[in-house]
């Protein structure tokens, strides 16, 4: 298992990418991650790339729908090429409302859509590392011209790993039939994951004669934790009520359905509709806490995290952007013990 780290992108910390990369390498981290909200998901990582030499790159996700193939092909090909073959492609679909309202891009099928997508990238590759002819039709995607004026040419480290994320079946079945790793949602459990995403990736690779264990599972984990009860009691509010947001989404009602919970999900959806923001989080119970969040003192994050997830989670990292200076100790420790040093 590998600890990796989210980048703070937000705000004033987008500046200073190049310190939190080098920061991060040198605390033990095993990979950095990007995600998209208020700003690009890839810009970050070729900041980051310039003043690391180990780690992992990813965008934990690059909304794929936004963006033509093509255009996340040639960023991800060029970054790939910048950090010596560590880039990582991470691609979720977004939900209906944010592709069309806020991209103004098209949304139908996506599990199908995303499948296509993938195809459609990993085809632009091989043309520009055969410097061939580009010849894709899907059924969403079409590329079918590609001339040396407009071809980068072949790198060194031609073979770009794509995580997709997900939360329900279908995606994680495309991830076992296609892709190299799928990125599980933080609001998780074990048993859903033991329960209903191994099961999905397996039965996804089986239709392709692949094994499970060839798709990565990565994740962001819950952690409730803090240097004296004040921190503690303050964290595990911000988790009821994060948890409290995801659980009232008929999307996350997977995750409840596996511990008998699915009615929990029908109230805070009932209060969300509503905007009763306010009585959400007393529905999140401390059994419901203690099974979407690891709660253990500072130095016991990195024995707790080993105990959830080693041998479920190939990759995790703590549901708070790492920024250098801010609990050094506590990151390094926590590196230290998950990478057994």
């Amino acid at each position: 298992m590998k600890l990796d780290a989210g980048l703070a992108v937000e705000g004033k910390h987008l500046p200073g990418i190049d310190e939190v990369g080098r920061a991060a390498e040198d605390l033990g981290f095993a990979g950095l991650w990007t995600s998209e909200t208020k700003h690009d998901s890839f810009l970050p990582l070729a900041v980051a790339a310039g003043g690391t030499r180990r780690l992992s790159l990813g965008t934990s996700i690059a909304i794929a729908f936004s963006r033509s193939p093509m255009t996340t092909a040639q960023i991800s090909w060029d970054l790939q090429d910048l950090s010596g073959g560590r880039f990582i492609l991470g691609l979720g679909t977004q939900v209906k409302a944010h592709v069309t309202r806020r991209f103004g891009m098209p949304w139908d099928k996506p599990a199908s859509r995303l499948k296509d997508y993938v195809l459609a990238v990993r085809a632009i590759w091989e043309s520009f590392q055969t410097e061939g002819s580009l010849n894709y039709e899907g059924e969403f995607y079409r590329h079918t011209l590609m001339t040396p004026f407009f071809n980068p040419g072949p790198i060194e480290h031609p073979e770009i790993p794509i995580y997709i994320a997900g939360v329900n079946t279908r995606l994680a079945t495309l991830a076992g039939e296609l892709c190299d790793g799928f990125h599980v949602h933080p609001f998780h459990t074990p048993e859903y994951v033991e329960q209903v995403v191994k099961p999905a990736i397996a039965e996804g690779a089986g239709k392709k004669g692949r094994s499970e264990e060839d798709v990565v599972l990565a994740t962001s984990v819950f952690v409730v934790t803090g240097d004296n009860e004040a921190e503690i009691e303050e964290r595990r509010a911000e988790i009821r009520a994060q948890a409290a947001f995801y659980a009232s989404t008929p999307t996350y009602r997977t995750v409840l359905e596996v511990h008998g919970w699915g009615e929990i999900g029908e109230r805070l959806g009932g209060l969300a509709r509503n905007k009763k923001w306010d009585e959400m989080p007393n529905l999140i119970t401390d059994e419901m806490l203690h099974a979407f969040a690891i709660e253990a003192a500072p130095d016991e994050v990195g024995p707790a995290l080993k105990e959830r997830y080693e041998g479920l989670i190939d990759r995790v990292a703590l549901y708070v952007p790492f920024v250098p200076g801010e609990r050094d100790d506590f990151w390094r420790e926590t590196a230290r013990t998950i990478h057994g040093w």
